[in-house]
């Protein structure tokens, strides 16, 4: 590990400042960025411990839906009653993300900011152009079973790791920045994270210096949530397939639905293609794997990976038929 200088932040105002400083970072719980400084793949000069900022609260908001800090653990979010109870699919996602030690330590921004498990990404011997941009990608034509199959790009093929960041484009969620110039913006989680194309080093539309301060939930929709996750294996593995979904039906019939895919794509997917062909179908069998065809049409395989394709097929499938049971059963 390189040296660098630490400071503790005792204002969002000074944290930004100081995160505006040329090679600062922002740290909090620190579970992915200290792996990645000791691998030398990040080498930040100045680290802003941003860990006690006065950003931990999960607050209801006005028009009933639900606020919560940047600085929450992903412990306290998970466990809160009012997630559990009006907002499952993010309790899920939560739980299924890691083990308790690290839901403890972890924090709500921390988990978005969180970056690729490529393995290729974490060589510092194997090209990537994510890491060192203009190297290459050498999951393309590599050992690429974990990769992308959904909006991937020559220059890169990696997947977002988080199962939070799903949980909330199926929620349709908003994520709170606030900015050297010390004025607060909320993006759309559909709108924070790039797609890979020319530039894979490039994640997310944070600005320099730019901070995530909450994520507000909107009221809670209707019907059923489920969260979905397959893995290698059960204790604490990244999705190779994850889905969201959220689904209003009643006598049979879905009334509306959102799907977001994780462990697919370079940020969480959300599928448009297959909320349309829900819509106004029945809960059948034959109708959810309309959906997850057309959710899967652009889908490609790059030899290792092809079967992820088939498989967050099934995967879709199975969360889209127990979320529109739970939603009869509340109809």
């Amino acid at each position: 590990m390189r040296a660098f200088t630490y400071e503790r932040a005792t204002d969002p105002r000074a944290a930004v400042a100081a995160a505006s400083r040329p090679g600062a970072k922002l740290v909090s719980g620190g579970t992915n960025l200290l792996d990645l400084m000791r691998l030398e793949i990040e080498r930040p000069t100045h680290l802003v411990d941003v860990s006690r900022l006065p950003l931990r609260d999960i607050e209801t908001l006005p028009d009933g839906g639900l606020r919560i800090g940047a600085q929450a653990s992903n412990s306290d979010a998970a466990a809160d009653g009012r997630v559990r109870t009006r907002y499952p699919v993010v309790t899920q996602a939560l739980v299924a993300g890691a083990s308790a030690q690290l839901r403890n330590k972890a924090s709500i921004g921390g988990n978005l900011m969180q970056r690729t498990r490529c393995p290729y990404f974490y060589d510092t011997a194997a090209r990537c152009n994510k890491r060192d941009p203009g190297a290459g990608c050498a999951a393309i034509g590599g050992f690429n079973r974990t990769h992308a199959i959904l909006g991937a790009s020559e220059a890169c093929i990696a997947t977002n790791p988080s199962d939070l960041a799903v949980a909330l484009a199926a929620l349709e969620a908003e994520i709170e920045l606030f900015g050297p110039d010390h004025a607060t913006r909320r993006v759309a989680i559909g709108d924070f994270y790039r797609l890979p194309g020319d530039t894979p080093h490039v994640e997310t539309v944070l600005r320099p210096g730019e901070m995530i301060t909450g994520v507000v939930l909107p009221p809670a929709p209707p019907g059923g949530q489920v969260y979905r996750k397959v893995r290698d294996r059960a204790s604490y593995a990244f999705a190779l397939v994850s889905v969201a979904a959220v689904v209003a039906s009643e006598r049979g019939t879905i009334r509306s639905a959102r799907v977001a895919f994780g462990g697919v794509a370079h940020a969480p997917w959300r599928s448009i293609e297959a909320e349309r062909a829900l819509a106004g179908r029945p809960a059948t069998t034959a109708g959810f794997r309309a959906a997850a065809d057309a959710a899967l049409a652009a889908a490609v395989g790059r030899g290792h990976n092809d079967f992820k394709i088939e498989l967050a097929k099934r995967t879709l499938c199975r969360t889209l038929a127990r979320a529109a049971e739970q939603a009869e059963a509340t109809a």
